[in-house]
Formats: structure tokens, C-alpha cells, sequence
């Protein structure tokens, strides 16, 4: 999943969306610079993403477009399960998703101090330009996708990603209705643990 499932997935616990969110940004497994409930944020994001890979259905999607991206496929897979999930947003959850993000980038503007630098650099083109919201458009995803295309240097062709989405839209859609409620199931009982 990519950066709006995990922040949805993270309830409405601001510390823990905000781990969630910079995980992939934290190296190793010292969390101690962290508060509590951030570090428990950025574990359940590891524990998100080892679900989220082995998981049978996203497989199913991985393999639609593999031939054309390989190891890249499952980046893609990732951004194309937040499309869905943007696109089809008031199915799971009752604020309007521009008011739900514009909220996100509120909190990460007061927790700025605790991102990684990483994070830092990036927010402020990720708030300007508005990714998380964008992601609920193909045209939104696609300027995401050629910016991903650029960063690895034309080496993923992931500009082309949004054609593959076109062409297997309802397939992909359906696998994600069922893989969310699969992994929702699976976040509940991990927030048990934490």
C-alpha cells in the first residue's frame, strides 16, 4: 500500500498515522528519537507492507503487469490500490477525502520537528502539488507515476503505468475491494499487539 491507505489505515490517531507515514524514510530498528505511539506507527507500517506482499490477491495484481515492470510491479500495485482507494473514498470513510488530507498535512506541519529529512524535503512539493488527493484521478496518478519514472531515470517506465490501469481497471478495482477488507481485518488485530 501506498502513503494514503497506510495514513487510513492508521485510524484517526494522529501520532500513529504520522509514524505510519515516515516509515519508509526510518532506517533500522532504533525507534527511541520517537515518540511512543510514532514508533508504533512506523512498525505497523512494516507490519502493512510484509501482509500486503504476501498477500494472494495482490499477487493476482502483480502479475497483470509483471512482464512489463518486474520488480517495479509491485510499487505500481501499491499506488493503483490508493488510486482505488482515493477514487472510491467516501466507501470508507466519512470525511471528504480533500478535507481528510488538508487535515494530514496540518498535523505533519505541527509534528515537523520528528520527520526524518527525507520527509522535509519532499512535504513541501507533496502538499503544494497535492499528491494525496491527486491520487484519486488517473491524471493525478499519472503525474505521480512520471515523477517516480523520472527518479529512477527512466528505468521503471512506470510513466506507462497508467496505461495498464486503463486496461485492467474493473480487474484491479475488484482486487482491491476484497484485499482492503482482508487487510483492515489484519490492521485491527495488529492495533490490539502495539
Amino acid at each position: 500500500m501506498n502513503y494514503l491507505a497506510h495514513i487510513y489505515l492508521s485510524k484517526e490517531d494522529k501520532e500513529l498515522r504520522i509514524g505510519n507515514f515516515i516509515a519508509d524514510s526510518v532506517r533500522g530498528k532504533d525507534f527511541s528519537m520517537f515518540p511512543d505511539r510514532v514508533a508504533q506507527g512506523i512498525i505497523l507500517h512494516r507490519h502493512i507492507d510484509t501482509y500486503t506482499d504476501k498477500h494472494a490477491v495482490v499477487k493476482q495484481s502483480k502479475d497483470l503487469i509483471r512482464k512489463e515492470y518486474g520488480h517495479w510491479s509491485g510499487v505500481i500495485v501499491d499506488i493503483y490500490y490508493d488510486h482505488f482507494l482515493a477514487a472510491n473514498w467516501l466507501d470508507f470513510h466519512a470525511t471528504p477525502l480533500l478535507d481528510y488530507v488538508n487535515d494530514f498535512y496540518k498535523d505533519l506541519k505541527e509534528t515537523h520537528d520528528i520527520l526524518p529529512e527525507k520527509v522535509k524535503r519532499f512535504l513541501p512539493y507533496m502538499i503544494e502539488q497535492n499528491w494525496l488527493h491527486s491520487y484519486a484521478t488517473v491524471e493525478g496518478i499519472s503525474r505521480i507515476f512520471d515523477q517516480m519514472n523520472h527518479r529512477t531515470k527512466g528505468r521503471s517506465k512506470m510513466n506507462f503505468a497508467p496505461i495498464d490501469l486503463i486496461k485492467y481497471y474493473n480487474e484491479l478495482e475488484q482486487h482491491f475491494r476484497v484485499f482492503i477488507e482482508d487487510l483492515k481485518i489484519y490492521v485491527d488485530q495488529k492495533l490490539l499487539e502495539l
